[in-house]
This record gives C-alpha cells, sequence and structure tokens, in this order.
C-alpha cells in the first residue's frame, strides 16, 4: 500500500470517527434538553396529561373562542414534542383530582368551573372580576393588593401558573392559562413554549405564578408579551376577609 492510499484510508477513518462522535454529541445534547423539558412539564415517554377546555361565555351554546383553540393546538404541539398523550376533556366534565398527570387548564373563572377550583385551592390571593356588565374594573385581575385592569385590545393581562400539590417527587404539575380575554389565554401558551427552559432553569421544579401583559393584541395579536411580575408570594396568601358591613368601632 503505497503513502498515499495509506494517507486517503486513515483520512477516511479519521472523518468516519469525528462524523460518529459528532452524532454522539448530538444525539446526548438532545435527549438531555428533552429530559429537562419532559421533567419541567411532568410528562415522560408515553405518560398521560389532561387538557381541559373552557367555554366561549359569549355564546349560549357550548363552543370555545377560536384563539382559545389555538392555545389548545399549542398545547398538544408541546405534549407530543415529549411523546406523551393528551386527553381532551371540557372544563365541566373534569371531575378528577391533580396531581396525577399533567394537567392545562385554559380560560378564566368566567369560563372554566376547573380553573375556579384550582384558584380557590392554590391561588387564594387572586380574584377575577366575572361581572358580565360593562365597567371599568370587567375582567380586573386583585393580586394581594394591586388591581391590574385591562384596556381591551391594548393593555390586556393573563396569569401563567406552574402550580404542585404535596411534596412527592412524582406529583406532577398543574398548568394554569388564565386570561381576561381568550387571546390572552393564547399569549400565555405561546410565552410557555418559548421560554420554559428559561422558566426551567429559574424555577425548577417548583411552582410559580407569573403575571403576563399582552400589548396591543388589536394590532398584534398574542405576539408581544412582557413579563410584569412573579407574583407567586402574593398570588399564595389569601386575602383579608372584607370587613362587615354597619360594624362599628369598639371603644
Amino acid at each position: 500500500m503505497s503513502d498515499d492510499v495509506r494517507n486517503l484510508v486513515l483520512g477516511v477513518v479519521a472523518a468516519g470517527i469525528s462524523a460518529a462522535l459528532g452524532w454522539l454529541a448530538r444525539t446526548y445534547l438532545w435527549k438531555r434538553k428533552l429530559r429537562r423539558k419532559q421533567t419541567f412539564f411532568g410528562l415522560l415517554e408515553n405518560s398521560e396529561s389532561l387538557l381541559v377546555v373552557n367555554r366561549d361565555p359569549a355564546t349560549a351554546e357550548p363552543a370555545v373562542h377560536r384563539f382559545d383553540v389555538f392555545a389548545l393546538l399549542e398545547l398538544s404541539a408541546l405534549v407530543k414534542d415529549c411523546g406523551a398523550h393528551v386527553q381532551v376533556v371540557t372544563q365541566d366534565a373534569a371531575h378528577q383530582g391533580f396531581g396525577e398527570r399533567t394537567e392545562f387548564c385554559v380560560g378564566g373563572p368566567g369560563s372554566n368551573r376547573r380553573m375556579v377550583a384550582h384558584m380557590a385551592a392554590m391561588l387564594p390571593g387572586v380574584r377575577v372580576n366575572v361581572d358580565p356588565e360593562p365597567g371599568p374594573d370587567r375582567g380586573a385581575f386583585q393580586i394581594g393588593s394591586e388591581r391590574y385592569r385591562m384596556e381591551p385590545g391594548v393593555t390586556e393581562y393573563v396569569l401563567l401558573a406552574r402550580l404542585t400539590a404535596g411534596e412527592r417527587r412524582d406529583t406532577r404539575p398543574v398548568f394554569l392559562f388564565c386570561g381576561q380575554r381568550a387571546i390572552t389565554n393564547q399569549a400565555a401558551t405561546r410565552y410557555l413554549a418559548r421560554n420554559h427552559e428559561r422558566l426551567a432553569r429559574k424555577h425548577g421544579s417548583h411552582s410559580f405564578v407569573l403575571l403576563l401583559k399582552v400589548i396591543n393584541s388589536q394590532a398584534y395579536g398574542p405576539d408581544v408579551t412582557e413579563l410584569v411580575a412573579d407574583v407567586t408570594r402574593a398570588a399564595q396568601t389569601a386575602l383579608p376577609a372584607p370587613a362587615p358591613r354597619g360594624g362599628h368601632r369598639a371603644d
């Protein structure tokens, strides 16, 4: 074998080894990234998850707003990426506890009974004005001592929460997307899809509640979303009971 042939063979072998090592490294990094994503969402391979669908409060018939449908599609894609399965149920048919499997609950308390139950149990510091009558406080959030009013199409708010119950390591999280309008629910799901790696690094497996602001949705749809604050502490601290009416001060 001549030196030229030997060098050619050695070059081919070296290139093959480099390609194999590169493929192994990329596969390892991809699997590690996938495991982190599965851990954050509580979606192990072939595990089951629950997607709770709200109803459109603007219609008398059972229906889902088109922006909520888009939100459900984005969540379904997240579940599929993790190699898990999803069961879709309506807000009035989800009669089960939480923690056994990951749950995604979409819609505010005015359109989702399941959201009402979750907020009462896990977010006692949050109040949502569900009065259907027009007014400046319609749909407003009260979180602790702060109030957040919406200006439809201009400035709107949505809560994005990852909550766990109990200390068991195998407890699956509940994700809440509680918006003032349907388009803000989609904005929250899109924010989660784009930022889940950063959120996982910051919060790990702990609960968090984020207040997001959707800006100029009438022009930009659900795409321009800002983080207002991490309101976990205020949202999980019970609000003081209202003072009784007609009372008098003791001397």
